[in-house]
């Protein structure tokens, strides 16, 4: 096998194997990809690659100006890689085992205040220029936020998965895991609205010869669904009118806020871990440093002696 069939090769066994979920194999590819690139500029590839070469090809990425979470993914994809090749007799080395990474920056993430979501939810029912998309952003955030959804697991629901005012809905999430997630009052009340609207223009669409969507988020793109990218735009716009700084509201950080809300009024940190899908709790323990953050916020705040 020819070292530039290694990467496809590679994709396609963690992919059987793993049940590897397609944004993981896209970046995959794209760090990969970009090592392969940076060899052949210096006249190698990965069959003869040597530890000098990785090394140098990661002061490389520092001198670019790439963070440590970055330099960190692409030694991680590196490892992965030739682990791969040398369990399958395509190397008799393993020239990255013994290579230490950057590691990754420490930074807890962001998170919204109960106040700051209340007014990202009231937005987002305002937002729109119809009626239907009005009550489809009211779901869309009613149910992320009631669920601590990841933004693809969102927008790519199937709609049988809404059939019959649910209490819960089955999401399936990375590497194919499924799980399920329950709904609060608001998230299910907003749910019916827009399944009914949803249900009527799909309707009106078949009577014109069109086929019926499967998904509860419908669009005309090729992936038949809301993309990631349109609502990462949409989430921006409903802070904008909510007095919200933009740059703290992304859909992953109501992924945040849901996690650290129900550990604040004393959620278990292992149905926090299943409500969110982490395979290691240690994930999730992260949200007790954000809790602990915020606690020290509130001291320096609002202690009388605290200026003292």
């Amino acid at each position: 096998m020819t070292p530039n069939r290694w990467i496809s090769v590679f994709l396609e066994a963690i992919a059987a194997e793993r049940g590897a979920a397609s944004n993981t194999l896209v970046a995959y590819e794209r760090d990969l990809d970009h090592v392969s690139v940076w060899l052949g500029d210096q006249g190698s590839d990965f069959l003869v690659a040597t530890r000098t070469d990785i090394e140098a090809y990661l002061v490389h990425c520092d001198i670019l100006g790439l963070s440590r979470a970055t330099r960190a993914r692409r030694l991680s994809s590196i490892k992965q890689l030739y682990r791969f090749a040398f369990e399958e007799g395509l190397r008799t080395d393993n020239p990255a085992v013994q290579i230490t990474g950057p590691g990754r920056d420490k930074r807890l993430p962001k998170t919204l205040s109960t106040d700051e979501v209340d007014r990202l939810l009231i937005a987002a029912s305002a937002h729109g220029r119809t009626q239907h998309d009005r009550l489809r952003n009211t779901c869309l955030m009613q149910v992320l936020y009631a669920t601590g959804m990841r933004v693809t697991e969102l927008v790519s629901l199937p709609v049988s998965a809404a059939r019959g005012d649910p209490r819960m809905l089955l999401v399936r999430g990375k590497g194919d895991k499924e799980r399920m997630v329950p709904l609060s009052p608001p998230a299910r009340k907003a749910l019916a609205v827009w399944l009914a609207a949803r249900d009527a223009q799909d309707a009106l669409a078949q009577e014109k010869g069109k086929a019926a969507s499967s998904y509860l988020f419908p669009s005309r793109g090729k992936s038949g669904y809301l993309t990631r990218h349109a609502f990462y735009l949409l989430i921006k716009e409903f802070a904008v009118e909510a007095g919200v700084s933009p740059d703290k509201v992304t859909p992953h950080t109501l992924r945040h806020a849901f996690a650290t809300h129900l550990l604040a009024n004393g959620a278990d940190l292992r149905a926090i871990q299943t409500l969110l899908g982490h395979a290691d709790v240690a994930t999730t323990e992260i949200y007790t440093h954000v809790l602990e953050e915020r606690l020290k916020e509130l001291v320096l705040e609002h202690h009388p002696l605290a200026d003292d």
